[in-house]
C-alpha cells in the first residue's frame, strides 16, 4: 500500500497529465463474500500503474526525439 501511494504522489506531482487518468486504472476487489481487497489486488494495481508510468514516459521522451 505504502508503494503504491509513493508511486501515485509521484504521478500526480511530476505527471499531472496522466494523474487524471488514474481514476480509470482497473481496479477489483478480491472475490471473497466479504468483498475485502487482497494482497494480490494491491499487486496487480501497482504493477499496472507502474507499466502506465513507464508508457507514459517512453512515449514522451519519443515525441522529444
Amino acid at each position: 500500500m505504502q508503494e503504491i501511494i509513493l508511486l501515485t504522489t509521484n504521478i500526480e506531482t511530476n505527471y499531472p497529465e496522466l494523474y487524471k487518468y488514474l481514476d480509470e486504472t482497473p481496479f477489483n476487489i478480491c472475490k471473497t463474500e466479504k468483498e475485502e481487497v487482497c494482497v494480490s489486488d494491491l499487486q496487480e494495481y501497482l504493477n499496472t500503474l507502474k507499466k502506465q508510468l513507464e508508457n507514459h514516459i517512453s512515449s514522451h521522451a519519443q515525441k522529444k526525439t
